[in-house]
C-alpha cells in the first residue's frame, strides 16, 4: 500500500526591486506564511524583528512597508523551491524528489547587480547548490549560509543571529543600524 501523498505547496513570487543587490532564500514558506501568504508569518521567526532593528522593516509595520524597506535596501526574497511536498513545515519533511527549482537563471539576468545570495538555513542553502548552481553561470556570486530564522531553530540564540545577519548585509553592502 502506498502511503498517501504529502500536498504539493506552491512558493511565493519574489519580492524583488530592479536595483537589487542581495538575495534572500529560505526552502519553501511554513505553513503560516503559505496560509498568511506572506513571507515569514509565523509569529516565532525571528526574520521580521532582525529585519526591523536593521534595516527597519519591522514587523509592527504592515506586511506592504516592510517589503518597500527591504526593496528600498536592495534586499529580495524568494525561496529554492518553486513548489515541493511536504508535510508540516519542517525543512526536513520536504520531499526533495517532488521539488522544482524557482526560475533563478531569469531572476539573475533580470538583476544582474545581485552579487550575494544569503541563505536563511542550511535547507535552503543545500537546495540551492544541488538543485539550482550548476546550471548557473555566475561565478561572482557570494554564497552565504546563516542562522534560520525559524522557531524550529531554537538552538541559536537569537542575539548570534542578529549578530550573523548584521555582518552578511554589512558585508554585502546594505546600509544595516547597528
Amino acid at each position: 500500500m502506498n502511503p498517501t501523498p504529502s500536498p504539493t505547496l506552491r512558493s511565493f513570487p519574489p519580492v524583488e526591486a530592479p536595483d537589487a543587490r542581495v538575495l534572500v532564500l529560505g526552502s519553501m514558506p511554513g505553513v503560516a506564511s503559505l496560509t498568511a501568504g506572506r513571507y515569514y508569518a509565523h509569529p516565532q521567526n525571528r526574520f521580521w524583528p532582525i529585519m526591523g532593528s536593521l534595516v527597519g522593516a519591522a514587523p509592527e509595520l504592515d506586511y506592504p512597508r516592510r517589503l518597500d524597506i527591504l526593496r528600498a535596501a536592495g534586499i529580495a526574497l524568494w525561496d529554492v523551491f518553486a513548489e515541493c511536498e511536504r508535510e508540516g513545515s519542517l525543512d526536513s519533511a520536504i520531499r526533495d524528489d517532488t521539488a522544482v527549482a524557482n526560475d533563478f537563471a531569469g531572476f539573475l539576468a533580470r538583476h544582474p547587480q545581485v552579487r550575494t545570495v544569503l541563505f536563511n538555513g542550511a535547507k535552503a542553502e543545500h537546495a540551492f547548490r544541488r538543485f539550482v548552481l550548476g546550471p548557473l553561470a555566475r561565478p561572482d556570486l557570494i554564497l552565504r549560509r546563516l542562522p534560520s530564522t525559524s522557531p524550529a531553530n531554537a538552538s541559536q540564540r537569537n542575539e548570534a543571529k542578529w549578530t550573523a545577519w548584521r555582518e552578511a548585509l554589512r558585508d554585502a553592502g546594505v546600509a544595516v543600524r547597528d
